[in-house]
């Protein structure tokens, strides 16, 4: 699903070729594993999946750990892991957001179990091989379908996103996903909640901020130079062009596209999937921009807050999002006190602002 859309650039024949060679790949290991009997649900061509790369620290709580590695160095890291990889590691800021993409693709395997299009959760770790035991037994003890693992002993994930066709990465290592932003990959630095909270176990709810997560940082722009008065009068102004796509975009589109399949076996008041707008601007004064926008996308958001400036973290407590994606460390700080899993997507002009102060 990566790079599909009116944008996407045309295919030279090389690319094309390998795309070509690439299918005969699948058919051959897909004639092979038909042969194979198991119940077990084989993960989707990347190019028909959603997939969502997760890192190994954003998955499972792993701070002793990391702790292990910056003051004893990677062979005692290592050593630790090795002599503790029957110990299950407990569950990290992404967890109950992986286990909410598995309640959505068991949903979508009831209804269409010959489809490949719902997501493929990736392991994304710059961990060393040997650690990948311990990473194992921990995903079998929680009955994690995660098949696809990338442990690339210290280098960057960061190159093999691409490799992958990854739609999000998620990361608690701030410079790896600023890279993946600069590459063009949808990506978030995940906060664990400062409280404990209940999740949904039958739908996924995932909370969106709008400027330079959504949409892009244009708007943002003029209210951080020129003031608020100044952007009122730009988006009353512009209220009929549509604002041009932020960095998760995608993402909502993908997760627009998963709603419809459900929508279509008259599941909508079942969906196990539903989206938030959860924005600081004002409805009356720049929240039609907003809403054109998305329609002149072809996207659905379930539920639209405005909250006019006002705390996101008391209207998020009763959303009780999975995850959480903003631009902005304070918002994603006031979510955290209140028991909030928050996503910080490092793009725009607010992060100029965030460095300088």
């Amino acid at each position: 699903m990566s790079g599909s859309g009116p944008d996407a650039p045309q295919l030279g024949s090389a690319e094309e070729s390998g795309l070509q060679e690439a299918e005969r790949d699948w058919a051959a290991a897909k004639a092979f594993y038909d042969n194979l009997v198991t119940k077990k649900p084989r993960p989707p061509k990347p190019q028909h999946a959603i997939t969502v790369a997760v890192s190994s620290r954003a998955l499972f709580d792993m701070v002793e750990e990391r702790r292990i590695y910056e003051e004893q160095g990677l062979e005692k890291y290592v050593e630790y892991q090795q002599q503790n990889e029957n110990v299950t590691l407990k569950p990290g800021p992404a967890f109950h957001f992986v286990k909410a993409l598995e309640h959505v693709n068991a949903r979508l395997l009831e209804l269409y179990p010959d489809d490949e299009e719902r997501f493929d959760i990736v392991l994304m770790t710059n961990n060393h091989a040997q650690v990948g035991v311990r990473l194992i037994n921990s995903i079998n003890h929680y009955g994690l379908t995660i098949e696809r693992f990338c442990l690339t002993g210290g280098k960057s994930p960061v190159g093999y996103l691409t490799a992958y066709l990854t739609n999000l990465y998620l990361s608690a290592d701030s410079e790896k996903v600023q890279e993946a932003i600069e590459a063009g990959i949808a990506a978030a630095t995940m906060f664990s909640a400062n409280k404990d909270v209940a999740y949904s176990d039958t739908q996924l709810r995932v909370a969106f901020d709008g400027d330079a997560v959504l949409f892009s940082d244009e708007s943002e722009q003029i209210v951080k130079e020129q003031g608020l008065d100044k952007f009122f009068e730009h988006e009353q102004l512009n209220e009929n062009k549509p604002l041009a796509q932020g960095p998760l975009k995608g993402f909502l589109e993908d997760l627009g596209k998963l709603q419809k399949k459900f929508y279509a076996k008259n599941e909508r008041l079942n969906c196990p999937i539903r989206t938030f707008l959860v924005t600081a601007r004002s409805a009356a004064s720049s929240g039609a921009r907003v809403l054109k926008t998305l329609r002149s996308w072809g996207l659905e958001i379930d539920e639209a807050l405005f909250l006019a400036g006002a705390p996101k973290g008391p209207i998020l407590v009763k959303i009780r999002p999975h995850i959480f994606f903003d631009d902005q460390m304070f918002h994603i700080e006031g979510a955290q006190k209140l028991g909030t899993i928050a996503a910080h997507v490092p793009y725009g002009v607010a992060q100029k602002y965030q460095k300088s102060a």
